[in-house]
């Protein structure tokens, strides 16, 4: 088996991609500080994926108040462009093509990020969640998420600006484009939910109520870089976090007959990847694809069968890679040569040194 559709070359809007496969967003922890500044380092480690189609980084804070885990990367300063061009020069030299995640976590955040105040969010709910927050000597744990409080309209308006600026700022630091994370019971997914959002204003209630965050967001961004260097990420299923919303189905649909007209070039479904998460209908993914006839990217837990399958069938046109990214940096190759998958190692997922990030071996450089 040689991946057929996985390994054709596929164009994202007007990016040329060499194969469809993604490596898909991950939080890894490994920044400068002060100032959670890209590095070195993670220059290294994206530079080593750089065969996947299209890296999509790990999720970069806005701003200040958009953090809500510790050695996170943000994109608002000055010198978090200048460590993110470290990046997106690597990328470029070992062949590869780069959007940066756009972020702002809301409520999933931790007071010590914000001078003791309390986080922000749609409404003063609690998510029942926990955060990763370490020490004054690098010691990371997990946290309560405190009660937040809610945001104000003025408020919501700085953050539309804040990811424009967040957008151009990536433009400048020279990634191919952006992602907006609209999923996984951040920001912008809190307020397309009714058990998260239960604001009586302009962004809460109805349905249009509900989506104009996400459409505004899309719009400035879109406005700065373009709707071609422009992707949105979205989790339909996934019901953590305080996020089961009964009417999410509908809103998540809704929103993409909206994307479609601001001609963004692709959407991101975060599908729920533990054992017993629930399976995504097809008739959802088929009305999915009648909304929106952008690119659409598929991720969570997919082995190379499940993905081959669902472009065959015509549902996505690319899928994202997580952990086999993690210790296979050569995955792509693997795939087309047929060589057996490495297993990462869980407990250096988060923060720590080059050990279990940029430290797996391709196949053709392992030992015997």
């Amino acid at each position: 088996m040689h991946s057929p559709h996985l390994l054709s070359p596929f164009m994202l809007g007007q990016l040329a991609l060499n194969n469809r496969m993604v490596m898909a967003p991950m939080t890894r922890c490994r920044t400068n500080q002060p100032g959670d500044i890209a590095n070195a380092m993670m220059a290294e480690y994206y530079a080593q994926r750089a065969g996947a189609g299209l890296l999509i980084s790990e999720a970069s804070q806005i701003s200040r108040q958009g953090q809500g885990y510790s050695l996170t990367p943000g994109i608002y300063s000055d010198a978090q462009v200048g460590g993110w061009r470290l990046v997106t020069e690597a990328v470029h030299a070992a062949g590869g093509k780069i959007f940066l995640q756009l972020w702002h976590v809301g409520r999933m955040s931790h007071s010590s990020f914000h001078g003791g105040q309390r986080p922000v969010a749609p409404s003063a709910l609690n998510p029942n969640a926990q955060v990763w927050v370490t020490d004054a000597n690098g010691h990371g744990r997990m946290l309560d998420c405190p009660t937040p409080r809610a945001l104000t309209i003025d408020e919501i308006g700085a953050i539309v600006d804040d990811f424009r600026q967040a957008a151009a700022n990536a433009i400048r630091a020279g990634f191919d484009g952006v992602e907006i994370h609209a999923a996984n019971g951040y920001l912008i997914d809190q307020f397309l939910r009714t058990t998260s959002n239960q604001r009586s204003d302009a962004y809460g209630g109805s349905l249009d109520n509900r989506l104009r965050l996400l459409e505004e967001v899309t719009e400035a961004v879109a406005a700065e870089v373009g709707g071609q260097r422009t992707g949105v990420r979205l989790a339909p299923y996934i019901t953590a976090r305080g996020m089961n919303c009964p009417q999410i189905i509908g809103t998540i649909l809704e929103a993409a007959s909206r994307l479609e007209q601001r001609e963004i070039a692709y959407l991101h479904l975060a599908e729920a990847d533990w054992d017993d998460a629930p399976e995504i209908p097809r008739k959802f993914r088929q009305a999915l694809r009648q909304r929106f006839s952008g690119a659409l990217i598929v991720a969570g837990g997919y082995d190379r069968q499940r993905a081959e399958t669902i472009i065959a069938d015509g549902l996505a046109d690319l899928v994202a890679f997580g952990r086999p990214f993690i210790a296979n940096p050569d995955l792509p190759s693997r795939f087309a040569n047929d060589w057996p998958l490495a297993a990462f190692d869980p407990d250096s997922l988060f923060g720590g040194s080059r050990q279990g990030y940029s430290s797996y071996p391709t196949f053709s450089q392992q030992p015997g």
